[in-house]
């Protein structure tokens, strides 16, 4: 006796066996340029030591790279759409690799700095369409939903084991080998990219040169700005004039992105908008943290010490993400977002109750804000790509993850800042939290009936 298959079935299952290298290709793709954050968080005392520059030095190692990989991300993104998701992300591995390879050799701070801009170009090309590849790749809502947890798992992954890789990295090899560790995964990712993802459709989306350069001063201008306001004070001129330039440069990219043909039907969606803001105002607190805990905590601890201090809130964001994948499809993204968002702020506030209470109290905060994100990250995501179609799917996450991206600028800057103006940990928590709490109140008041 003999069975047939039908041929949907058999299209499904050939498609299965070249999805998944896809995802972990599109995995890999956010984990590199999320760990290239983190990474470099617990080596930026090393680095500051052997090549100078201090605080507003580490700051810049940090957000020269976050600077170009945030106001480049929707250009990204409209070159995927029109060029093809796959021809940018396999770009993207090549330019990131080559880029790390010159951190890892640089001779001195300017030219590391100007390598962590470069490694911003090749982030950009894999931040902004590497989420396109999972929506061309699953595109039936369910199963993209589980996808978009589990890449959002491999990615948070890469984000919260970064400073344990960078402080072991640091401690056993040098500050240099933090980005050298990357170069293989950019020929990995590339090579799986190339035999496995499909040519993706295009669109005639339009390319925005003056919102690209307006977008590039404001980030520039408003993150120097808070810098150099840390060490020259707010009234020096050079502060203000960053600002002057900074804030007009902001209002005109941000009148170009909304009536822009590609990027206003993505901003008309309501939830999509919510999801974009929620994102840049979460990564403000958390970004901003995790680059100031690494200087707190290697006060007294080795950069591997600090690294491994940092495990538990891995552990809570795999968790955290795994959760939210069974989930999605039973309380919808709204209420794990408002759940993530207020497990979160409890974690701010333990901090800011515990305060120097030692590393036990601190770990236990850590997991709540680990576990919060896990939450809030895949559903954030998955609003955004539920909220377009296809042919849009390139623009949307690119101008999802510049937002959160601005945030992470803004949050180094400004943490960064006050931690070096007051030197407790408690000034930066504050904010931190009010800021997360405000994404949970959003969602809460905003949300649609059910």
């Amino acid at each position: 006796m003999t069975t047939t298959v039908p041929a949907s079935q058999v299209s499904r299952r050939h498609g299965g066996e070249r999805r998944w290298p896809v995802l972990v290709a599109a995995s890999m793709a956010f984990g590199v340029i999320q760990l290239d954050v983190s990474v470099v968080n617990v080596a930026v005392r090393p680095i500051t030591a052997e090549l100078g520059g201090g605080v507003p030095g580490g700051q810049w190692v940090v957000d020269a790279y976050t600077v170009v990989f945030a106001a480049l991300m929707l250009t990204a993104g409209a070159l995927g759409d029109r060029y093809g998701a796959r021809r940018m992300v396999l770009a993207g591995f090549a330019v990131f690799a080559a880029a790390s390879l010159g951190c890892a050799l640089a001779p001195g701070l300017g030219p590391l700095i100007a390598g962590r801009a470069a490694q911003g170009v090749g982030g950009a090309l894999l931040g902004g369409c590497a989420l396109s590849l999972l929506h061309h790749a699953y595109p039936e809502p369910r199963e993209r939903a589980r996808a978009v947890a589990l890449w959002a798992a491999g990615a948070s992954t890469t984000l919260a084991g970064g400073p344990v890789l960078g402080g072991l990295l640091t401690d056993a090899f040098g500050w240099r080998s933090v980005f050298l560790c990357t170069v293989p995964v950019g020929a990995v990712g590339g090579w799986l990219v190339a035999r496995y993802a499909r040519p993706s459709p295009r669109s005639a989306t339009r390319l925005d040169p003056y919102g690209q350069v307006a977008a590039v001063v404001a980030l520039t201008c408003l993150a120097a700005g808070t810098i150099e306001a840390g060490t020259r004070g707010g009234t020096d001129p050079l502060v203000l004039a960053l600002v002057a330039a900074g804030v007009p440069a902001a209002v005109v990219f941000g009148r170009r992105a909304t009536r822009d043909a590609a990027l206003a039907p993505v901003f008309r969606v309501r939830p999509v908008r919510a999801a974009m803001l929620g994102g840049l105002l979460v990564n403000v607190g958390f970004y901003g943290l995790v680059f100031v805990l690494g200087l707190y905590l290697q006060r007294h601890l080795t950069p591997s010490a600090t690294g491994l201090a940092f495990v538990p809130m891995m552990a809570a964001i795999m968790v955290g993400n795994v959760t939210a994948a069974r989930l999605a499809h039973r309380v919808g993204p709204a209420r794990l977002v408002a759940a993530g968002a207020l497990v979160m702020t409890l974690g701010y506030v333990g901090l800011v109750v515990t305060g120097d209470a030692g590393y036990p109290a601190m770990a236990a905060q850590l997991v709540a804000l680990g576990g919060g994100l896990g939450l809030l990250v895949p559903a954030l995501t998955g609003t955004v790509l539920d909220g377009v179609d296809a042919s849009r799917s390139g623009v949307a996450s690119g101008a999802f993850t510049t937002l959160r991206q601005a945030g992470s600028v803004l949050g180094v800057a400004l943490f960064g800042t006050l931690y070096a103006g007051a030197g407790g940990l408690r000034t930066v928590v504050v904010p931190a939290g009010i800021g997360t709490l405000a994404v949970a109140a959003l969602v809460l008041v905003r949300r649609p009936r059910e």
